[in-house]
């Protein structure tokens, strides 16, 4: 029981409970409001940096507010100048692709142009290789036709020898070589070259040992070289020793012979490889020649014939000398003449000269009525103007 001044109050009585609640909950609302004044404090202090970054906040916001206005005034000049620049452009472009279709028009026509010459200097190329086809396909015909002359002996020797007969022809005078010229003893060498004693006519054979060459070029093992080599030896050796016997005769010929080979490659190879071939010649007095050397060989022999000619010739050579000195003397003794009947035609041109002025003088006289005083023309020379005045 609680006694509220002179009144007691039971505990289970319902103002009791009340007035017990309504003081529990005034002292609950005190506490509270204690309670939330201090949390008003701190959250007072905690919002106070935040206040002042909001402030700041707003100022930037206000900065990018004026920023994006200077941005925009600046993005519609930059659009504005952009317009510009795009209609420019285009403008530009425009002309560019103008005088660039303009450009391409006249690069097609050119090339169409230059397309067409092409063609038909490609068609030209083309007739041009017909022919050349046409005439490898002659050429190919004319190897064929030159395997078998060289595949037959006797026209392999024909040939060699027209060879020959061709070097001989732009070599050598018609009159100083004879071909198949018939010795004392009966043999007819290809041809034989007229030298003066010494050292004498000399022989010039053709030889062509192809089928021991061709051996020798198609040997594939070393057995089989040797073999071709042994074979392209004794051939060459065989025609030496022929040469030598058959066409160097002592008082008839000269004391060597040429042995001609119609192949620079048949040359080459003796002279490459076989260099005692070469010694056994020299022994006997053959000297082996090619083309190439055959030219120089002769060319040498036709400065000898050259040489026999003069000295055979020297005889008249001095007569005609001595003749062409008498003429010389008789050309100066009628240029001698001739000055005189020059001088003579001076004379006579003075004299005429001199006819011709007493003419115009007496021409002038008459033109004056002047017949007082004549003159006497045999005594006195032209008159002078002053006298004739």
């Amino acid at each position: 029981m609680i006694e509220l001044g002179d009144r007691a109050v039971a505990l289970d009585d319902p103002l009791a409970l009340a007035l017990i609640g309504g003081a529990a909950l005034l002292l609950l609302a005190l506490w509270l409001l204690v309670v939330t004044a201090r949390a008003a404090g701190r959250a007072a202090r905690t919002v106070e940096p935040l206040q002042r970054q909001l402030g700041a906040l707003g100022q930037r916001v206000r900065e990018l507010g004026d920023g994006q206005h200077r941005l925009s005034g600046g993005l519609t000049h930059v659009a504005e100048a952009q317009a510009r620049s795009q209609t420019e452009t285009l403008r530009l472009m425009e002309e560019r692709l103008a005088q660039v279709n303009e450009r391409i028009g006249e690069s097609l026509s050119g090339s169409a142009r230059r397309t067409a010459h092409s063609l038909g200097e490609l068609q030209e190329r083309l007739k041009t290789i017909d022919r050349a086809q046409e005439k490898i396909t002659q050429l190919s015909g004319d190897v064929l036709g030159l395997q078998d002359i060289l595949s037959n002996k006797q026209t392999r020797g024909a040939f060699g020898e027209i060879q020959l007969y061709d070097i001989l022809a732009k070599a050598l005078p018609r009159d100083s070589y004879s071909v198949q010229g018939k010795l004392a003893s009966g043999a007819r060498p290809d041809a034989l070259v007229h030298l003066p004693h010494p050292p004498g006519p000399i022989v010039i054979d053709s030889k062509f040992p192809l089928e021991a060459y061709e051996a020798l070029r198609r040997a594939e093992t070393r057995e089989a070289a040797q073999r071709a080599a042994q074979a392209f030896r004794q051939a060459v050796r065989a025609h030496v020793r022929t040469i030598a016997e058959k066409y160097i005769v002592e008082g008839e010929t000269a004391d060597g012979a040429l042995m001609f080979l119609p192949s620079e490659a048949v040359y080459a190879e003796l002279h490459g490889n076989f260099p005692d071939l070469v010694r056994e010649g020299f022994a006997a007095h053959v000297w082996i020649v090619s083309p190439t050397t055959c030219m120089a060989t002769l060319n040498t022999m036709r400065a000898v014939l050259k040489d026999a000619r003069l000295r055979a010739e020297a005889a008249r050579i001095r007569r005609e000398l001595s003749l062409l000195g008498s003429d010389m003397a008789r050309l100066g003794q009628r240029v001698e003449n001739l000055d005189r009947h020059f001088g003579q035609a001076a004379r006579d041109v003075a004299e005429i000269k001199l006819s011709a002025e007493k003419a115009a003088a007496r021409a002038h006289r008459l033109d004056r009525f002047e017949f007082d005083d004549p003159i006497d023309e045999a005594a006195a020379g032209p008159p002078s103007p002053d006298a004739a005045e």
